[in-house]
């Protein structure tokens, strides 16, 4: 396989695009388990095209673009897995294709070749969840865009006023996923060592990054949102744990060969380093920027699953192919990335079909969506479910803003506070459940401190489940 995608022919973009469908069509044909982001995601376009307003109206810690896309989508296609499916298919077209082409536009690497878009290829499929449209994977498109325009100026004998892209570039990737905002010490930190960037061109880049967002936060200003939008977006990234993976040992096993490839290209770069030029040497040096600072958005994420990783493909893809290209035997490079692509994807398919009888590895069974704990005639109502399991919004719809429960506990966790008993009982008035689903006992004392809502409902056979009037 590498023989054939060592030639730089444009049919190769047929070819890799041709090897990705290969592997994800018998997936996106196959029945697809929910998982608990993709429904969280899909609640949030919801209630976005019945008029709420995202922070305000829904207590969500969701990024704003990222939702502004769940959003059309569901307002296109309404609630679809598959559509997420296809959509981040097309976004991982354009990431091969874009990554593949720079880095051979650009000189990045010694020789020109489709190594580094099949490669790349390859690093997206680190487990079957990366197949969503997760805002991770969003946000990466618009940090590639960043490292392209960066290498642009890094090719020049002085940086330009199009820096200010490279700050754009991040500041909207971070509107789609917010931890990505650290990647603006990544930008900064390589243009301050690797470019002659002036400090006028340096604020030009931060002012890149901060216009987007003073963007966002004016809009939320002008819909008198602000404190919204700062208690369920900025000061959420420090607070906001939701979905903990349990499953630790399928988190590591889809990393563990992407990582150890990247690891050893690396390395290898230690006993070639004469072989490449001052400009391929500063790209390796960013990059390996880049992949410290990905490490960093790990801990700022508001859950742990192996698409929370897909940032780092760009580096774990770009040092790979150092580790091929070092090989002197060219059928050891093949054999050694047969083996790795074989592993990859049979994990990648384990997840999902389950391929090696009696073991759960990779199927990540805390992430997908249970089937529903409410009566089966309670379907297409509003409810509001009390606690981190969403599964019962998958047949109904959610009612309230409070969606996201480590938010949800400003007001439901706080009801000795009479203003948070205000708001609960607010939020009821102007949107009443038809059902609420009680998961951490805390509808009694709303009732007794709020007794007209108690007079609106009443007890089911069951447990935890009251029902309105």
């Amino acid at each position: 396989m590498l023989r054939f995608f060592r030639s730089y022919y444009p049919y190769q973009y047929a070819s890799l695009l041709g090897l990705l469908l290969l592997i994800r069509l018998p997936l996106l044909l196959h029945p697809f388990p929910m998982l608990i982001p993709e429904l969280n995601w899909m609640l949030v376009g919801e209630q976005m095209s019945e008029g709420h307003l995202l922070y305000r109206d829904i207590w969500d810690s969701i990024s704003p673009l990222s939702a502004v896309v769940y959003w059309g989508l569901h307002t296109l296609f309404g609630r679809s897995t598959l559509v997420l499916h296809i959509a981040a298919t097309v976004v991982s077209v354009f990431q091969i294709v874009y990554f593949n082409y720079l880095t051979n536009n650009r000189d990045v690497y010694p020789d020109r070749s489709f190594w580094p878009g099949l490669i790349y290829m390859l690093f997206l499929h680190l487990s079957f969840d990366c197949l969503t449209l997760s805002p991770v994977l969003m946000s990466t498109s618009f940090l590639l865009l960043a490292f392209g325009t960066l290498i642009k100026q890094m090719e020049r004998r002085g940086a330009t006023d199009e820096v200010f892209e490279v700050g754009f570039y991040i500041g909207i990737a971070a509107l789609f996923y917010l931890p990505s905002a650290l990647f603006i010490i990544w930008a900064t930190l390589s243009l301050l060592f690797y470019t002659g960037t002036s400090f006028r061109q340096h604020s030009l880049s931060l002012f890149g990054f901060l216009f987007p967002i003073a963007a966002t936060v004016l809009f939320y200003y002008l819909n008198n949102s602000l404190d919204d939008f700062n208690r369920n977006l900025l000061a959420s990234v420090f607070r906001v744990r939701q979905y903990s993976l349990s499953d630790f040992q399928s988190l590591v096993a889809s990393l563990l060969i992407p990582l150890g490839l990247g690891v050893l290209g690396f390395l290898s770069l230690f006993r070639s380093s004469s072989r490449y030029v001052n400009f391929q040497q500063r790209v390796q040096q960013i990059m390996m920027i880049w992949f410290v600072t990905a490490v960093l958005t790990i801990a700022l994420g508001p859950f742990l699953a192996p698409m929370s990783f897909l940032s780092f493909v760009p580096p774990m893809a770009y040092f790979t192919l150092y580790y091929f290209e070092n090989f002197r035997k060219g059928w050891l490079a093949e054999l050694g990335f047969s083996i790795a692509f074989g592993l990859i994807l049979l994990l990648f398919y384990q997840g999902l079909l389950g391929l090696i009888p009696g073991s759960d590895l990779g199927r990540l069974s805390s992430l997908q969506v249970q089937s529903s704990p409410l009566p089966d005639n309670i379907r297409d109502r509003h409810i509001l479910i009390i606690g981190e399991d969403l599964s019962a919004y998958r047949l109904n719809r959610p009612a309230t803003p409070y969606l996201n429960w480590d938010l949800a506990k400003y007001d439901l966790k706080n009801l000795d506070n009479y203003e948070a008993v205000i708001n609960v009982f607010d939020h009821f008035r102007k949107d009443p459940p038809d059902y609420i689903i009680d998961r951490e006992n805390v509808v009694d004392k709303l009732f007794q401190r709020a007794p007209a809502l108690a007079g609106w409902y009443e007890k089911t056979a069951t447990a935890g489940v009251y029902k309105r009037k």
